[in-house]
Parts: C-alpha cells; structure tokens; sequence
C-alpha cells in the first residue's frame, strides 16, 4: 500500500510514531535482504545505519523490477520509482523506504543525479544482455554498484573528495564483477551474460557451457583473468577506508572482505559457479566482521 505523501519534518506526534515504524521497516528489510552487507551495516553509527538501510533498501527494491515485473511492465515500474527519487529530493514521500531515504538525502547530500544512475543501469538489464569489452561492462557497473558506493561514502562524510570518489568507484566495480562470476550461471538462464564477450572469444569459452555447467577448456583461464582484473580493483578500490572514519571504515572492510573470500574461493575452484552460487556460512561472515574490527 502506498500512503499518501508527507512532508519529511513534523511536530506531530502520530508522524513521529510513524518515523520510527518506517526506520523498523527499513531495518527489517534490509536483515531480511542484504545476505552479505548487513554484516557490515551493523558496524555503523545509527543514523548512519538507518540511511545506509533505506539506500539499500531502495535499491534491492529497484533491482527487483527486472525479474519481478516482466518488461512489457518495466518501463512503467522504473518511471514510478523516478518519480519516487524526484519527490525524496524534495523531502515528500509516499513509503517506508522513500521517508527515511529522503531524510538521508537532505541530511548528507545525496544528489538526484547518483539515485537516478542506478535506476539507469537497473533499466540496461532490459535491452542489453550482452556487453562486448569491459569497458561496456564497466560502464553497466559504474551504474548499479559505483553509484550506490559514492552515495555511501556520503553518508560515511566525504562530500567533495575526488579521490574518495574514485576509490568508492573502484571498490563498487570490484564487487560488482565478483557478482558476475559469482552469478554467471543463473543469470544465463535468465539469457544474460555479463562476462565480455572479447573475454569469451579469447579464451574460448562457449555461451552454452555456462548453461550446461560444464567448463569449456579455456573456462578456468578465463576465471583467473577475470578475477586478477576484481584484485586490482579491490586494491584500488580499497584505500577509500584511508578517507572515512573508523566505524564507517570496518563496515566497509567488512562488506569487501566477504567478497574477496568468495571471490577467493572462486579462484580455488574456478568450475563452482557453473554449479552452484557460492556463499559464506554465518560463521564465516561473523569472523570477517570480527578481523574488520580489529584490523581497521
């Protein structure tokens, strides 16, 4: 049900109450939804964990529209949730997520400009199944993953730091085409394969072994390509926790070590992902939020 909209700041008691039921959805969600980043949410200052939640949540519920609404319904369902970014910037909102978003948005300074960016490359899952060279993949992952990454830093404090920026950026496309390969099978038989097709061609990797789950020759060198480019990344991209505080610092470390250990056990075991998708226990995500404690 979507409630009619409000103005962000009240005195009234009842939108008081209401707040504090929007911040419990916006934390449920984000428990139920973030397997591996609420690990590292709970390392954070709690306004700052309230507004990294509605910014996941917001988008977990944007991504969801590909497989969820079909795309004869897309188009439609992406312009609703422009619209939702539009009336956030100007402090109304009509839900759970958009009130608690729209406070961290006046609050940090979230530009429109980054919340439409990942509502721009959630809409290329609808026309673009294929990319032919990492730069084409890189520019879908600056889209979906490095704008959530600048808009986290953000909130971590970092307004107008270039550098900041491009370390969020990197560390964004580090886990982002740890996702690829972590995913290539499902999101081949959902008929997407993100993996570059140059990249393909040149280690003789054929589309339909990633459907049949059984490596092509050249699979396990292309793995190993792939997940050295995520490594470099990932060092790059890393030395953003030199520009943020300490408690923003482990949530981060925390959210990158989880994926650099799949990325790891990717690496040990290149045919996994043609199998099943990798995950860690709940014991393994505990320590890695323990180690990021004591290691930031």
């Amino acid at each position: 049900m979507v409630v009619p909209s409000k103005r962000l700041e009240t005195t009234d008691p009842a939108a008081i109450s209401d707040w504090h039921a929007s911040e419990r959805f916006c934390q449920q969600m984000a428990r139920r939804e973030a397997a591996n980043f609420y690990w590292g949410f709970v390392a954070l200052p709690r306004d700052q964990r309230i507004a990294i939640y509605a910014l996941y949540d917001f988008s977990r519920q944007v991504d969801d529209e590909v497989d969820l609404a079909g795309l004869a319904q897309l188009q439609e369902r992406l312009g609703v949730h422009r619209d939702r970014v539009r009336r956030c910037v100007r402090g109304d909102y009509g839900d759970p997520v958009m009130q608690v978003l729209a406070r961290a948005v006046q609050r940090y300074g979230i530009p429109e400009s980054e919340l439409l960016a990942l509502v721009a490359g959630v809409e290329m899952d609808s026309y673009r199944t294929r990319y032919q060279s990492w730069e084409e993949l890189r520019e879908y992952c600056s889209l979906v993953a490095s704008s959530v990454g600048r808009m986290c830093i953000r909130i971590f404090g970092c307004t107008n730091d270039a550098v900041a920026f491009a370390r969020a950026d990197d560390l964004g496309l580090a886990m982002q085409l740890t996702n690829c390969l972590r995913d290539v099978r499902e999101d081949a038989t959902l008929g997407r394969v993100y993996l570059p097709q140059e990249d393909l061609r040149r280690f003789g990797v054929a589309e339909q072994s990633l459907l049949d789950g059984q490596p092509s020759p050249g699979w396990n060198r292309l793995v190993a390509f792939e997940a050295q480019r995520a490594r470099m990344l990932f060092a790059s991209g890393l030395r953003v926790l030199e520009c943020i505080p300490r408690r923003p610092a482990v949530c981060v470390r925390t959210m990158a070590s989880i994926y650099e250990r799949i990325l790891a056990r990717i690496e040990e075991a290149p045919e996994l992902p043609l199998r099943k998708r990798i995950s860690l226990s709940k014991t393994e995500k505990l320590t890695v939020m323990l180690r990021s404690w004591l290691s930031v």
